[in-house]
């Protein structure tokens, strides 16, 4: 399939995870391809592996600085932004008293304003194309509690988006945040992480983990044209957990 053919799209994080395989299937629908990260070297491989049609730039997503450079080098190559996608997000599975302002901090600029600083720079671009598409990755802990900063962040991101999506809308730019909840990834492989994962599925309504496929499929859908009339939507991807 097509449907993100010639679009360009700019996917944060990209150097591994969950941002590799989003880009990854991106370009299987015939997007061209930026993937930033902090991790230059993860990143520069990812772009070998990937192959044609996918570029990376060094970016700290916490830099007003770095994001100016990556839109323009996109804009100077291409002439577009068609999709952002935020993806690039840290944890510290602290306890709340333990968790010390810096390092809290660090989540909150990774996370939350990351997301300001993309969705702001890369506004006027679409602005002036009148069309676009941005997919904020949230979190099943952006609608649930979990570990502190983390949730705190992503119920932001899933703030943020709405703000926008109203502000940004008539210029025909969506907004939509993803909430993946469990993700089948190879940290959970591990042998001394399959029992508790195990006892984690029996809490799931679907009871297994979501592939990192189901993921990356709904982010090429909103970059989509099939996604044209949805915009400040949460899309929930967690086997129900959420619906307790």
């Amino acid at each position: 399939m097509n449907r993100l053919q010639d679009k360009v799209v700019i996917i944060t994080g990209g150097a591994q995870g969950m941002g590799k395989l989003h880009a990854k299937r991106a370009l299987e629908e015939g997007a061209k391809v930026v993937i930033t990260d902090v991790n230059e070297e993860g990143g520069r491989q990812t772009e070998k592996e990937l192959g044609d049609g996918v570029i990376f730039l060094k970016h700290d997503v916490s830099s007003e600085a770095d994001w100016k450079n990556v839109i323009d080098t996109v804009i100077a190559k291409w002439g577009r932004v068609d999709g952002l996608v935020n993806n690039a997000g840290i944890t510290f599975n602290t306890p709340l008293e333990e968790l010390s302002l810096e390092n809290y901090l660090k989540i909150v600029n990774i996370n939350q304003v990351s997301v300001f600083l993309g969705m702001k720079l890369i506004a006027p671009i679409m602005k002036k194309q009148e069309t676009g598409s941005i997919v904020n990755i949230s979190s099943m802990n952006g609608i649930v509690g979990g570990a502190i900063g983390y949730t705190d962040t992503k119920f932001a991101v899933r703030g943020m988006t709405k703000a926008a999506s109203r502000e940004l809308s008539p210029y025909n730019i969506r907004v939509n945040s993803v909430h993946p909840g469990v993700i089948q990834t190879p940290m959970l492989d591990r042998e001394d992480a399959k029992a508790a994962i195990e006892q984690m599925k029996k809490a799931i309504p679907m009871r297994r983990v979501a592939q990192p496929e189901e993921v990356s499929n709904m982010v090429v859908f909103l970059i989509s044209d099939e996604a044209s009339y949805s915009t400040g939507s949460e899309f929930v991807i967690d086997g129900g957990i959420t619906a307790l």
